[in-house]
């Protein structure tokens, strides 16, 4: 007997519906989705679209790519993952999260598509996947110019990975999710840069030395373009500034001085390079500087950094492998060298503290452990024996996260700082309580605000954009 779509009236409905597939769980594989897609009449082929890879820094370089080409007149859609508060923070419109009617319309649009896949196949699609399928048929019923859209893992069996992309973006390779994707850097550079398809334009990130061999190899089988860091854009110069980084960028068409990135982290600014390029490859011309600097002066990377609170400083980083917590000390210690800090610390899935706290041996004087809100969450009372033997600090368990911020505030007195990482999830959880964060993303969306010209491919001759011709 087939079940009925169910009836979505309001978002809980819609959120519903999407969590009754959270239990099929990490399915990789192409069949699912590909399958959802032809029964939705393939919407993820109407428009222009960047992909996005990488171990880290992938939600970070889809919002500046997304503020970048928004700045530049463009209407935007992204697909990101995980939320950190709901899940109509993955979808995102004209550089704003959909909101609830709009979430809920476009998930009762693709319900009946969904059921009727799963009773058909035999088999039951997941979160990721529907949420991918959403995000391609919200795209293609807004009209977007651009979809940029973050791969969920790896990228090879990844749900994104219908894409016929129109720029592919690897920002870097680390080790992680190595069930999945491997336990060597060839490995796993393989999984990724599968996303590129033949005759494609790809633009990468910092690579390790054992990376380069796997990603020449990508692009001469698929006869694609490869922009590369450090050889075809790079950074010439970066200094902490009050806020952020001050910063001048080697990009492919154009040298862009005098930028300002409201971020904390080095890192972000090789994030901003990449971005830049990636844009650059999708107008196949330099970028109007008036522009750039409107989107980069807009730019937020929420949990990521994110400084929340001062007296004490509260910062939110969602740092959960070797590479992240090594950006994390960097930053640390770099920005905010005279603050003595605590660390709220929580981690899910088979995350290694051995693998990660080390990074901030010598940075932490005192760590407060807390469960995150999830099935896969690790003991409390076992991380904190855990970090307290590798950093040779005293370590607290607590039943929740808020309690470990408000005793790691109290210890930490107003001139201290607290940073909270390891987990995404923790982060959203301490973010929810720490209420409305100022996010002025939207303001770079110049689309329906003003006339803004997007010309100047047919003034070069030499300049060829995949997209725009």
């Amino acid at each position: 007997m087939e079940t009925p779509a169910p009836a979505i009236t309001n978002r809980a409905d819609a959120e519903a519906f999407l969590e009754a597939r959270i239990g099929h769980g990490v399915q990789p594989g192409l069949a699912r989705i590909t399958g959802l897609l032809e029964f939705l009449g393939n919407p993820q082929l109407g428009y222009p679209t960047v992909h996005i890879a990488g171990t880290n820094g992938k939600t970070t370089v889809v919002r500046m790519v997304r503020q970048i080409l928004g700045a530049h007149g463009l209407a935007t859609g992204t697909f990101t993952s995980p939320h950190l508060h709901m899940v109509e923070e993955r979808f995102t419109i004209h550089g704003k999260p959909i909101d609830a009617e709009r979430f809920t319309e476009a998930t009762r649009d693709i319900a009946w598509f969904v059921v009727d896949y799963e009773q058909s196949a035999g088999t039951p699609v997941t979160y990721f996947e529907v949420t991918a399928a959403l995000a391609f048929s919200l795209f293609a019923s807004e009209a977007v110019d651009v979809a940029i859209v973050e791969v969920g893992l790896g990228g090879r069996l990844d749900a994104t990975n219908v894409l016929d992309a129109d720029v592919c973006v690897v920002t870097g390779i680390d080790f992680d999710h190595t069930e999945f994707l491997g336990t060597t850097i060839e490995e796993i550079t393989t999984e990724k840069i599968a996303i590129v398809d033949q005759d494609g334009v790809v633009v990468t990130g910092q690579l390790p030395p054992a990376a380069i061999g796997v990603v020449e190899a990508r692009v001469e089988s698929t006869s694609s373009r490869w922009m590369r860091f450090d050889r075809d854009f790079s950074v010439l110069h970066a200094a902490v500034g009050v806020g952020g980084w001050q910063c001048a960028i080697e990009g492919i068409y154009e040298r862009y001085e005098g930028l300002f990135l409201p971020l904390h982290g080095r890192h972000q600014v090789d994030h901003l390079a990449t971005a830049m390029a990636t844009s650059e490859m999708f107008l196949g011309r330099a970028l109007d500087e008036d522009a750039l600097m409107l989107a980069i002066g807009s730019m937020t990377s929420p949990g990521r950094l994110e400084v929340v609170a001062r007296r004490p400083v509260v910062i939110l980083d969602g740092a959960h492998n070797a590479q992240g917590f090594a950006g994390l000390a960097a930053t640390l210690d770099a920005e905010f060298p005279s603050i003595p800090w605590k660390l709220v610390l929580g981690m899910r899935g088979n995350r290694s503290t051995d693998e990660l706290l080390p990074e901030l041996a010598g940075t932490v004087d005192a760590v407060y452990t807390a469960a995150v809100d999830d099935p896969q969450a690790h003991d409390p009372e076992s991380l904190a024996a855990e970090a307290s033997s590798l950093l040779g600090v005293p370590a607290d368990a607590f039943d929740d996260p808020l309690t470990a911020l408000a005793q790691a505030q109290d210890d930490a007195g107003p001139e201290g700082g607290v940073v909270v990482a390891g987990s995404l999830y923790l982060v959203g959880e301490v973010r929810d309580a720490v209420g409305p964060v100022a996010d002025r993303a939207a303001e770079a969306h110049l689309r329906y605000e003003a006339e803004v010209d997007i010309g100047g491919v047919e003034d070069d001759p030499d300049v060829e954009s995949p997209v725009l011709g």
